[in-house]
């Protein structure tokens, strides 16, 4: 969980599968063109912040699939993290791996990150004597646990239909991207002359098995790379993107979502396709510099991105633009309005709903869904 806070700046309208595809919830025929927010918090989250959690305390939603299932974690009053998956009609079931510690204000315990169509999830656990370990867990509550062969952490991100695995593990020498067979065999890699590589989370592995993320060279400068199922990796640097290339996310045409940082240390969105070409965004109402701006955190089948706002006082605004650039915003009515508060997507599905968390004006997580409605209308004021 701790990995998560080092994040930020490193970190079509819906394009239905079918006319009768999965329901995300039950809404009347005059509803359904209507976009809709629900916030929510399981059962035991916390209901303050402590020292022992914050930025982290309460309920972070990471990842939803197109079942319009959630998952996540929350701190409890005692600051265990424990994950959480949420069913399309609102019903929680509260886990916890094999192993992981449940140590008073101690911080240990259990964080999903991903999800896939099949309902199984993957994330990390912190045992009793906080050192990290990766988890499956399936449908039918059964789990198994892994770890990188010679790291002292493993981190999983990602998990596709395949059940395929990718993320991070750590060692004396620092964090290096792994990706896990079904099968369980495990693949190390680096970029060429990476320091510090970076699979990023919840949506950067897709189907075909590519994987997105980023690295730090040793002149300190980030940039994005793209490994290919057969271990070829291709560098990703957006122009103007003098303080570094960061991709957020890949969907399954192989495009990647995510955010560059210029000279100012300002952000800005870019969309790279399969074949390599390049577009940027900036929505209005961006701040500049600090690291503020346009940083899109999710991309799905139909391209349609969501993500933050950072305005000039680094508060959050939640996103959705679509394939043509229209642009839907939207916002928790509990979130807070101070830096770093606000709402804050992190995945969206095949259907355009988005999963992610609200910030509340005491500095409290709470999980959020958000559905898009069957009105694809949108401002387009890039």
């Amino acid at each position: 969980m701790k990995f998560s806070t080092t994040i930020r700046i490193f970190l079509v309208c819906a394009m239905l599968a079918s006319a009768g595809t999965i329901p995300l919830l039950a809404q009347s025929p005059g509803d359904r063109d209507k976009p809709k927010l629900i916030e929510f918090d399981p059962p035991g989250a916390a209901t303050e912040n402590s020292v022992f959690c914050v930025p982290l305390c309460g309920t972070l939603a990471y990842a939803n699939n197109s079942l319009g299932e959630v998952t996540g974690f929350f701190t409890d009053a005692n600051v265990v993290p424990h994950g959480f998956l949420r069913s399309p009609e609102g019903k929680f079931t509260v886990f916890d791996a094999p192993g992981s510690g449940q140590g008073y204000f101690l911080d240990q315990g259990t964080v999903p990150y991903s999800i896939n169509d099949a309902g199984v999830i993957t994330g990390q656990f912190e045992d009793s004597s906080q050192s990290f370990h990766g988890f499956i867990r399936y449908r039918d509550g059964s789990f198994i646990t892994f770890d990188v062969p010679n790291a002292v952490g493993t981190v999983p991100w990602d998990i596709n239909l395949e059940g395929t695995t990718a993320g991070i593990y750590f060692d004396a020498n620092g964090f290096h991207g792994f990706v896990r067979s079904p099968s369980g065999k495990t693949t190390e890699f680096d970029p060429t002359g990476s320091v510090y590589t970076y699979v990023c989370e919840e949506t950067c592995l897709n189907e075909g098995g590519s994987i997105a993320g980023f690295y730090s060279d040793a002149n300190g400068l980030t940039h994005g790379f793209l490994r290919h199922p057969d271990g070829k990796i291709t560098v990703i640097d957006v122009t103007g993107a003098a303080n570094g290339t960061y991709p957020a996310s890949i969907n399954n045409e192989g495009t990647i979502g995510g955010y560059y940082v210029d000279s100012t240390a300002t952000c800005y969105g870019f969309i790279r396709k399969a074949d390599g070409k390049i577009s940027t965004f900036s929505l209005s109402g961006a701040g500049t510099g600090n690291f503020d701006g346009t940083v899109p955190y999710s991309i799905n089948d139909g391209d349609t991105v969501t993500g933050v706002i950072y305005d000039s006082i680094g508060s959050m605004h939640a996103f959705s633009r679509s394939l043509w650039g229209k642009v839907a915003r939207f916002k928790a009515p509990d979130g807070g309005t101070g830096s770093n508060q606000g709402t804050r997507p992190s995945t969206n599905n095949r259907e355009g709903a988005v999963a992610g968390w609200y910030v509340d004006a005491n500095n409290l997580n709470h999980g959020f869904v958000w559905i898009p409605g069957e009105d694809c209308s949108g401002d387009d004021d890039e």
